[in-house]
Parts: C-alpha cells; structure tokens; sequence
C-alpha cells in the first residue's frame, strides 16, 4: 500500500509545521512536508503541494480558510484538520513537540 501523503501547514514553515514534520518524518505509513501560507515563509504553499497530499493538519482555523480561497480545485476530497495550535513556540520546543504527539496520531493511520 502506498505511503498516505501528510502536509502541515502553518504561516510561515519556520516553527510550527517544520517541527511536525521533523517529529512524525518516521512514522510508519506517511510520508511528510510542510508549507507556509506567508509569501516569505521558507517554503511557500504550492497547488502541486496541495495536490500531492492525502491530508492536511493545518494549525490554526486562519490556515484552512487561506487554503480553501487559494487552493479550491487542488483540496478536492483532501481532508484538511485543524490542529489548534497557536504560534507561541520556537522550532522544537519541547511543548510544542509534546503537544504535537497528543493531538497529530489520531488523524494517522
């Protein structure tokens, strides 16, 4: 069975979805990316990375809204959840890492 594709989103791609991806990068079943949604985030949001993706956790409901408006025809059935997870931490920051692994598993296979 191929890998489920998993992108996490936040503003930037500076804290937030960098650090869940460098946390889930092995788990077993997923292959993971992240993006910004910012014109200066370190990767920003493509319709080829939306496309590629089975699933999206973005972190706050701000980022859902952004991904409908820009990126409508490439979300067709993608499931995108809404982590809940403000920008108040730093790249690894160990609650941000804890809080990661409370909230993401239950959406993985």
């Amino acid at each position: 069975m191929p890998p489920l594709h998993v992108l996490f989103v936040c503003s930037r791609n500076r804290l937030r979805s960098p650090t869940a991806e460098a946390v889930f990068r092995d788990w077993p079943g997923i292959e993971v990316a992240s993006v910004g949604l910012k014109p200066d985030a370190e990767e920003v949001a493509t319709p080829e990375d939306i496309a590629w993706a089975d699933l999206i956790l973005v972190m706050e409901p701000t980022h859902k809204r952004e991904l409908s408006r820009r990126f409508a025809p490439q979300l067709r059935d993608t499931r995108v959840v809404v982590l809940g997870i403000p920008d108040d931490y730093g790249f690894m920051d160990a609650t941000l890492v804890e809080r990661l692994r409370r909230v993401v598993p239950r959406h993985l296979p």
